[in-house]
């Protein structure tokens, strides 16, 4: 599949840099564009029909139109582009109004790389789905889109599991880059700063959601070393 192309809709020069950044940082993901108002995010996606932006970083409050104005022009012009909204504003009738516009996803700043990062991730998955060519074979594979795109394999974590240290594990599965890395459960103890039996419970975990492999690593003396990996 070719790399999914964004276009990052930000009002402040410094935050959309980093909202860039850390976009391609995730592997998949290319930035085509960058909008510091909805005028020019509405122009940007006006060419060729939007057919050039796969996915918008919306923020809300933009200096000229709200971003749920955005969403509304977007749909009423036909446009079934993707948008992830990207904002502080916690007021519940505008997270409603959002995930009745067809958002796909409701990141809350401030945010760590991490959370950004599982966001997208989430979406390439259920992207990669929604556009297989066929039929749904039963409805629970519809249930496993939906649970991609919203949330952990569609369950809440195990107990004795948090969301935070899940996504500090997950982190460190890369190399800083977003380049995805191999490590073993001491490694990511050593990165991550919990205990070895610890980690280990969430990297199974990861392995059991589907979101990361288990391979034996060789080339040290005795029994392989078990490794992880993300998916």
């Amino acid at each position: 599949m070719t790399d999914i192309r964004v276009l990052v809709v930000e009002d402040e020069p410094l935050l959309a840099e980093a909202h860039s950044a850390y976009t391609e940082r995730v592997p998949g993901f290319v930035v085509v564009g960058v909008a510091h108002t909805a005028r020019a995010a509405m122009a940007a996606l006006r060419a060729n029909d939007g057919g050039d932006v796969d996915l918008v970083l919306l923020d809300f409050r933009l200096p000229d139109l709200h971003g749920l104005d955005v969403c509304r022009a977007l749909r009423a012009a036909g446009s079934s582009v993707d948008v992830l909204a990207v904002t502080s504003a916690r007021d519940l009738a505008v997270v409603r109004t959002a995930v009745s516009l067809g958002v796909t996803h409701y990141l809350l700043k401030p945010f760590t790389f991490a959370a950004f990062r599982d966001k997208l991730e989430r979406y390439a998955d259920y992207r990669a789905q929604a556009l297989a060519d066929g039929e749904v074979a039963a409805q629970h594979d519809v249930d496993r889109m939906f649970a991609t795109l919203r949330g952990t394999a569609g369950h809440s974590l195990p107990k004795g599991l948090d969301a935070q240290t899940l996504n500090r594990v997950r982190a460190a599965l890369t190399d800083g880059t977003g380049v995805q890395v191999g490590l073993s459960a001491t490694e990511v103890s050593a990165a991550t700063g919990i205990s070895r039996v610890t980690a280990r419970r969430y990297l199974e975990y990861l392995v059991t959601i589907d979101r990361a492999v288990r391979t034996p690593r060789y080339g040290t003396p005795g029994r392989p070393e078990v490794e992880y990996r993300p998916r």
